[in-house]
Parts: structure tokens; C-alpha cells; sequence
């Protein structure tokens, strides 16, 4: 029991690193697109999930939204102020609101792949689908909750941020979704099968 628990710390902390590293890695985690930025810290967080259960899932969302909001905060774009309520633009802050978009989308990608990944394993006798679509899953729950509660909490001034009418904001959040949020889905489907693949193998090996 006592190695389990010391085993299970180490991976923890394996993924932590990953993902701080990731951070503060000029154009690998958050990949600067002028007006936001692009991102795939998500994708140990969905692994991480899968392989270690969505408690430590959850705590691994943790420390991405700690790592976006230090992020937007220290090295802001215009829009920052959604996930910061210590930067502002203007006569735009961010505030509470920022917080509950920078941690519960990340915190929900640490819990919502675990959860798709063992109710599809239940139907299918491949693991290779329900890997691709948890990670696909996990990385959609990200962009969509994120820019849907942009919208929610801070349309207006997002709009004014990026100089655009509030007419026409949703049609941008949806672009944006299009463009990034597609893209990043495929990137997470496919790191997730090739990587959990290999860990799961390990897993069962080392239990056996």
C-alpha cells in the first residue's frame, strides 16, 4: 500500500512538471496568436485523468488554470482580463468571473475524460476509440466552456477588446472555437491514444 501511495505521488508529480514546463515554455504550452493564444497544456491533464483517476485529474486542471492565470497575468494580451482579476485594459477588469473561466473549464478536462473513457471501454473491446474520443472530449470541454462563459460574463468588453460589435461576438467565439478549438480537439485525440496506449500497457504489466 505504502509503495502504491509513493508510486501514485510520483506520477502526480511527473504530470505537475509537465505541465509547468509546458508552461513556461515560450510557444509550446500557450502558443501566442496576437489577440489569444492556442494552447495543448490540456493534453496531460486529459492523460493524467485517464491513467490516474479524476481526483488527481481534477488537481492536475488545478495547476493548468494556475498556470493561465500567472500566465495572463504576468504576459497579458488584450484579452487577459477574462482569466485574470488582476490585470486590466482600460476601463476593463477582470474579477471573480475571471477565476471561475480560468479553473472550472481546466479543472472539468482533469474529470470528464476519466468518465468517458470507462463508460466507453464498457462497449467497446478496442481501447483505441474511447481514447480518441476522451481525449477529443476533454479538449472540447476546455474551448467550449471557456469561450461560452467569455461570452456570458464578459461579452461586452470582450467585444470592445477586440474592437467588434457585440452584434456580432458569438460569431467570433464560434470562429474561434472553429479555428483553435477543432484543431486542438484532433491534436489531444491523437497524443491520447498514442501516449495512454503505452501507459495503460505499462500499468496493467506492473499490476499483474
Amino acid at each position: 500500500m505504502k509503495n502504491q501511495k509513493t508510486s501514485d505521488l510520483v506520477q502526480l508529480s511527473l504530470f505537475v512538471a509537465i505541465i509547468v514546463l509546458m508552461a513556461i515554455t515560450p510557444f509550446l504550452g500557450y502558443i501566442p496568436l496576437g489577440f489569444t493564444r492556442a494552447t495543448i497544456i490540456h493534453v496531460p491533464v486529459i492523460i493524467g485523468s485517464i491513467i490516474l483517476g479524476p481526483k488527481k485529474g481534477a488537481f492536475l486542471g488545478f495547476i493548468f488554470g494556475l498556470t493561465s492565470l500567472l500566465n495572463n497575468t504576468f504576459n497579458p494580451t488584450v484579452t487577459s482580463f477574462v482569466f485574470s482579476p488582476f490585470y486590466s485594459l482600460g476601463s476593463y477588469s477582470g474579477n471573480f468571473a475571471s477565476l471561475i473561466i480560468c479553473f472550472v473549464p481546466r479543472i472539468l478536462v482533469g474529470v470528464v475524460p476519466y468518465f468517458v473513457y470507462r463508460a466507453l471501454t464498457k462497449k467497446m473491446a478496442n481501447d483505441a476509440a474511447p481514447l480518441i474520443i476522451a481525449g477529443v472530449c476533454g479538449s472540447l470541454t476546455n474551448t467550449l466552456l471557456v469561450m461560452n462563459m467569455i461570452y456570458l460574463f464578459f461579452g461586452s468588453q470582450y467585444a470592445a477588446a477586440k474592437s467588434m460589435s457585440v452584434d456580432v461576438l458569438y460569431g467570433a467565439i464560434l470562429g474561434v472555437i472553429g479555428i483553435n478549438g477543432v484543431p486542438e480537439a484532433i491534436v489531444a485525440g491523437v497524443l491520447t491514444v498514442a501516449i495512454c496506449k503505452a501507459l495503460l500497457k505499462y500499468t496493467k504489466l506492473r499490476t499483474a
